[in-house]
């Protein structure tokens, strides 16, 4: 299936499901059997073990990635940092998922980003390069003749040059890290987009929030795995200080973006409706800022 009729295809679920008279929903209430989880939270001590039960919980790889896909993959590698600052996504979380695509039968996984430090030492400073490729994925610099201008179709971005590779992917999965953000507040999977984006990226901070809904309304995921196995609470979004990092030891997975960074701000003591990307992701439905009637399953592992 490819990604866009597996995007088709999750709406047109999505949408049933929300309906009473929905097919699924009778079936399941007939079989006694609970809805599926909107959002998984895992925590435990194996960075490894708690992304696959996350990933898990949603119904496993194999509910996302079929035999033969072009999987692209996008991790926060943009400091020159080493994990345990937790300026870039966790490296054993990345691992586990390039390992859970192949395991699937993916015939490719791609992962890249556009640091703001030099790429050459973020990708390894990060443990995500060696990490990756060491789970049989491709760790490729982005190349700027691959940046294309793309109608974004958004209330402020209108077009703007976005990685080619990133749309032409068969499933695209976003792996943010969910961390402190000196001007967006919080940087979880909405603000991951950003490094996708060609150009001059410093002018979309005059209206960061905006911005990052309009991406997130172009750029949708077949899957989202949010990294706080150690999350930055303060100065971010580079860090530096191993006194702002807490360790949380916990993955969160779904489909639903907004929801996703709803429930991230939760473990900074916040909620949904205090980021202001995320009220307005809600307003304009691209999805539920409203944790209370989610399914959310959380495990310990």
């Amino acid at each position: 299936m490819s990604r866009r009729n597996f995007l088709i295809k999750t709406v047109l679920t999505g949408a049933a499901l929300s309906l009473p008279t929905g097919l699924d929903t009778l079936a399941r209430a007939v079989a006694g059997t609970p809805p599926p989880a909107s959002l998984v939270m895992a925590t435990g001590p194996s960075a490894a073990a708690v992304t696959r039960a996350a990933i898990g919980g949603l119904g496993g790889i194999s509910r996302f990635i079929a035999k033969g896909d072009v999987v692209v993959i996008k991790p926060n590698m943009s400091w020159d940092r080493v994990p345990e600052q937790a300026g870039n996504t966790n490296p054993e979380v990345v691992a586990t998922v390039v390992a859970l695509c192949l395991e699937a039968g993916a015939k490719s996984v791609t992962l890249f980003d556009r640091p703001v430090n030099d790429p050459r030492r973020c990708y390894v400073q990060s443990g995500i390069g060696p990490a990756a490729e060491k789970a049989g994925g491709r760790v490729e610099f982005m190349n700027d003749r691959r940046f294309k201008k793309m109608a974004i179709g958004g209330m402020v971005l209108k077009e703007w040059p976005i990685y080619r590779d990133v749309v032409e992917a068969d499933k695209l999965i976003n792996i943010p890290i969910a961390k402190h953000h000196s001007r967006a507040r919080l940087s979880m999977s909405m603000k991951n987009w950003m490094g996708v984006l060609g150009g001059d990226r410093s002018t979309l901070h005059q209206r960061l929030d905006e911005c990052l809904v309009d991406l997130a309304g172009f750029i949708r995921p077949t899957l989202t795995v949010l990294d706080a196995v150690r999350v930055l609470v303060a100065n971010g979004p580079q860090g530096g200080d191993l006194a702002d990092v807490k360790r949380l030891d916990t993955v969160i997975a779904g489909i639903d973006q907004v929801a996703i960074d709803a429930l991230g701000a939760t473990l900074f003591g916040l909620q949904g409706s205090d980021l202001g990307y995320v009220r307005l992701g809600h307003q304009r439905g691209l999805g539920n800022m409203r944790l209370d009637p989610l399914h959310i399953i959380k495990l310990s592992v």
